[in-house]
Formats: C-alpha cells, structure tokens, sequence
C-alpha cells in the first residue's frame, strides 16, 4: 500500500478518456493513447467515461473470493477447516489480519497486492482503491471547468458524482481507522507529505460537505434526467441523491456514537447535535421515497430474497426495490458456486471446507412473533410466550426466512440420502460436523435459496443464482434514522421536525414489514430501554449484512461480555420428532454452550494501519495500542 498511497498521494496522473482499466496499466499508457484534458472533459460523454471507473473502485464483499468473509462481529463462527480469513484472525484478536501481507490467501476485500478497475472480483480492494478513487475524484473536480460542451444539467451529475465518492471513500477508511486527512486536493508530487490526521468528528464534517453538496447537485432518480434517458433501465446504480442523503445521515450518526464521540471529545456518550442532523438528512432521504419522488420502497416480505438473491432471472441483479447502494458485480456466476455453498455443510448438502454459521447467542435475537424478545432461550417467558420445550415455535417470521434449525427441510426434490433430507442439528446430528459443518446448531439461509444444494442443484448455472448485498438498503435507512432521532431529541418519542415519524413508528415501519409486533410500550418509556431494543431489531433486521462488527465498535460494546461470546446451541430431540411442521417439535435438555471469547482490549476498537504507511512521514500516526 505504501507504493499505492504514495502514487495517489503525491504521483502526477496522465489522463486518459478509456475507463475501466487497471490501476497499474492507467499510468502506462502510449503516448498516441493519451488525451489532452481539454478532450477528456469538454463534455458529458467524455467527462463521464472518466467517471465511470470510479463504481469500479467498489469491491463486493459478498463475492471477494472463493468463499468469503464479512461478518466480524458476535455474529458468525467459521468451521474449522481452515483459519485464513479475517474472521478467525479477529476472533484470536489479530487486527493485523485485514493488511494483505498478513493474508497469504489474499482473500480479504479490504487489502490486496494486485488491485485493478476492471471486472475481476478478485482484484478489488477497499485500501488501495479508496485512496486511488479519492485522488480521481479529485483530478476530476480540478478539472469541471474543462466541461465547457456541456449543459448545467449534465456538469452537476458529473459533479455530484465525484463529489459523493470522495466523500464515500473517505467514510469506509474512518469508520474501521478513525479520522484521517481528508484529501480534498490533488497534492503536487514535489512537495512533502504533512498532512495530520484529523479527529473523527473533524473528518467527518469535511465528508458531510461533500455529501450534501453531491445531495444538491444529483437528482432523485437519473431516469428523469436528459442524459440519463440514454441509459433509460440502466441507471440503478447510479449516485443519487437518496444515496448522498442517506450517506450523509450515516456520517454524521457515525460521528455522533459513543465511539467516535469518545475519539473527538473523550465522551463516550451519544453526541446530539450529530445525532439531530444525522436525523435529519436521513428524514430528507425518507420523504423522497415516501413521496415517490425517489424510485425507493420496502420490498414485500414475500419477496425478501430479492434485496439478496435472485434465482432462474438470467442473471438479474439482486436489490429489487430496496437497495440504496450497490456496486457492480464482477461476473455473477461466481456468487452460486462459491456463496452459496459457504452457508451449507459438508458432505451432507455440498462440497468446500470452508462454512459460515450463525452462532447461537446472534440467533437468539430473533424475538417471538408478538415483537417481544427472547431474555433467556432456557427459561419460559409467559409474556412473549416463549417455551424453552418449544424453542422454534410462534418466532419472527425474520426467524423462518434467515435460520434453518433442527428438522427444516433442506432437500426439496430427489435425493440418494433421504436421512439428510432434513436438517439433522440437534446434538450429535449429521449436520454437526465442526470441521466443515454446524458448530454451532443453525444454519443461515438468508442469502440462498432452499434449492442451493448437490441434490436439487440451486447453485447451477442454468438457475443462474446471483448473489450480491447491498451496502445499504432501505431498512437500514430507517433504523438508523430511529437511532439518531431517538438520540438527538433524547426520547423514543423523537423526530425530525420535517418528518411525520417518530423513532418508535421507523422501527415498526420495518416490523409491520414482517409482520412482527410493535415495539412493546415497556421500552417505550425510556431512552435507555428503547434504544436497547431498538439494537436489537437492527441486529435482526439488518443481520449478517457486514453491519454487526462496526456497530458494536461504534457503541463501544466490541470488548463487553456478552458481545465476546460465540456459542452453540445443545439439545436432544423429543421421541415425538416429526417432520410435517419443525417449529412445532418438542426438545429435550435445551442449553448454550461457549465455543470461544474474544480476548479484547480498548485498541481493538480500531483497525491498525499498515506500519509502512504510518512510517512515511511523522504526522501520518498509527492508532493507539498498536
């Protein structure tokens, strides 16, 4: 990286019109290849094409690799087959691991050696194409006053654009590395580095400028622009300005949590005053698609998957409705093969080593269908009706689409093993193999369908399965919108004052979704009750979507018991077992077991930099403790 800081940092760039190259060849072209400046941004066409790499500095984390990691938090445990990725390195506390001269494997979407703009999954990188994306965007700013062949329409997309990724950019190194400079120029090559670092907050209000000018200058939805009825259908991914809004929103609720705040000000309280404009351009992005303004709405539960998956659509992009932010997708017949086959355990349902799974302490979330939570999965509870005998009965529907527990059906057509055809993890099942199995009693199937196994062939690639999360959907929007509302106005009762909802009605927006139970009045009487809560259904909500890790660093819960806890769950199944129903099955000796604790300390709130960077130049400091 430190070859790729310095060149983004100080090396002058040639040029070129041709996007969609890669990072190293970008600065090797011919001369009779390169084109002047006043050609490549004299109008939108051509200033566009420059901008376009830019959603190729995107990595997809979902489809990095072969198998893939991006939940980091107490959330998901690997099998044991194998150690490289970043998970095992984060659970025996080896922050180290996200840098890839510390993953041989290369696997890790944060850092890699070869890096490039073009449609190899594999060789996207969030450090060394942030910082080459910054340094683009800021190439491409200096030169807005080139477009001279261009309407005021046309200048203010391309603006908006770059303006939104460097802002973008900027956001994903603070929130693991905390505040860095912020670069907002393009540096000359001959003079020396001194840039200091800045305080979260500090860093964070200069990328709030860039989001809400980029908010300004873009529209709601390019399908309405003239330039974007060249491209009319195909403008999905495009920056928008709910995009800028809910980034902005996002920022700023960042910089206002107890982590950030503590950074900035040795408090480590909610700050309100970010909170309250975090609430309120989160607000401004909820009227948008609340009016229709903006092409934006929930997703029928019905239709769930769609945000996740897609299946038998030629190769359709998942998101539906409800994706805020994506990047592309570097060829989809990657996710079926390898993702997919990442959440099922081997040999019983498909082949690999390597298996992700949800532990048993993340399940238990997963609340009752009255909206009520689960305080202990080994003792009955009349008020949510909870029955330790019958663990997987009347749970969140959120439950049944997400988890596959003892006796759901995973087979659906013919298969040469009818005793697997059902989910074997009750204590010493088939399905409990900890090497390339179930450690932990659950499966996740949230992001595949119930046909990706060997047998019924889900993952083939005449089903063209597809796989690819969001970064940000709408859900998230309004979660994090009742956290900052909440906060701000010190109240579950709090909003924004252009907005009709209160913190406690965006929560139950996103449970009527699902047909769960309004958040019970017992946590609506205080802040601190509510905002437990309130963490509890963004963890059920918003599971295993690369969320977790960076909430409860931001909440300061990374280093707390029970956040450090990874367990199974152990029990016996009943003799009156049956199939026709699972959430109906009795069983016996119900309890949770600990497979690991995370040994933390408070340096693992922040990631460490790379020692080659931070021995650049003396103001360039590494985080404390590493």
């Amino acid at each position: 990286m430190k070859k790729y800081l310095k060149n983004i940092l100080l090396g002058s760039m040639a040029l070129n019109l041709f996007v969609l190259v890669s990072c190293e060849s970008y600065l090797d072209r011919a001369d009779d290849s390169v084109v002047s400046e006043e050609e490549a941004f004299k109008n939108f066409t051509n200033f566009q094409g420059f901008t376009e790499e830019l959603y190729h500095c995107i990595p997809d984390f979902t489809n990095a690799y072969w198998t893939n990691s991006w939940n980091w938090g107490e959330d998901e445990i690997q099998s044991t087959a194998r150690d490289f990725h970043f998970v095992c390195k984060i659970d025996n506390g080896n922050f180290w691991g996200w840098q890839s001269e510390h993953d041989g494997w290369q696997a890790g979407w944060m850092d890699r050696n070869n890096t490039s703009t073009d449609d190899d999954r594999f060789t996207k990188s969030l450090w060394s194409l942030g910082w080459y994306g910054i340094r683009k965007t800021n190439i491409g700013l200096a030169h807005m006053d080139k477009m001279t062949d261009a309407t005021e329409e046309e200048k203010n997309l391309v603006k908006g654009q770059l303006l939104f990724f460097r802002g973008w950019f900027h956001f994903m190194f603070m929130q693991y590395f905390g505040g860095l400079p912020y670069i907002d120029t393009v540096l000359p090559s001959s003079e020396p580095l001194t840039l200091p670092r800045l305080g979260y907050q500090e860093c964070a209000e200069r990328a709030a400028e860039d989001f809400r000018q980029a908010a300004a200058l873009l529209p709601a939805d390019w399908d309405n622009t003239t330039p974007g009825k060249n491209t009319l259908g195909k403008n999905q991914l495009r920056i928008n300005k709910v995009m800028a809004l809910a980034y902005l929103g996002k920022n700023y609720l960042w910089a206002g949590s107890p982590l950030m705040n503590q950074e900035s000000t040795g408090s480590g309280t909610y700050n309100a005053e970010f909170c309250k404009k975090a609430a309120a351009a989160l607000a401004e992005a909820l009227n948008l698609c609340e009016s229709g303004e903006a092409p934006y709405q929930l997703v029928p539960f019905s239709e769930y998957y769609k945000n996740f998956y897609t299946s038998s659509q030629n190769w359709q992009m998942p998101g539906s409705t409800e994706a805020i932010f994506r990047g592309p997708y570097y060829g989809a017949n990657g996710s079926n093969w390898g993702t997919s086959k990442q959440y099922q355990p081997a040999p019983v349902l498909a082949d690999g080593d390597v298996k992700f799974l949800p532990t048993a302490n993340y399940v238990d979330y997963y609340g009752m269908a009255n909206g009520l939570p689960i305080e202990d999965i080994t003792q009955a509870d009349p008020e949510s009706g909870y029955d330790p005998e019958y663990p997987w009965k009347n749970r969140d529907p959120r439950f049944y689409n997400d988890i596959v527990y003892d006796g759901v059906k995973c087979v659906q057509g013919s298969t040469t093993d009818e005793p697997n055809r059902y989910a074997n993890l009750y204590t010493g099942g088939s399905y409990r193999n900890v090497s390339t199995g179930s450690r932990t009693g659950y499966l996740l199937y949230k992001f595949i369908p119930r046909t990706a196994n060997k047998y019924d062939d889900g993952y083939g690639y005449g089903n063209s399965l597809n796989i690819h999360i969001p970064y940000m959907r709408l859900a998230d929007i309004y979660l994090m919108y009742a956290e900052a509302a909440s906060q701000g106005y010190s109240s579950p009762q709090g909003k924004d004052p252009a907005y009709s909802r209160t913190a406690v009605e965006a929560v139950n927006v996103i449970r009527e979704r699902a047909s769960v139970g309004a958040v019970a009045s017992r946590f609506t009487g205080s802040l601190e009750a509510f905002t437990e809560e309130l963490r509890r259904e963004r963890a059920v909500e918003l599971s295993f979507e690369g969320h977790r890790f960076n909430d409860l660093r931001r909440w300061l819960l990374l280093t707390e018991r029970p956040y450090t806890l990874k367990k199974s769950v152990e029990f016996d199944r009943a003799d009156d077992f049956s199939t026709s129903d699972p959430s109906e099955n009795r069983v016996l000796n119900l309890r949770e077991q600990v497979i690991l604790e995370r040994d933390f300390s408070s340096k693992h709130y922040w990631l460490p930099l790379k020692n080659a960077d931070v021995n650049m130049y003396l103001e360039f400091s590494q985080n404390p403790g590493w």
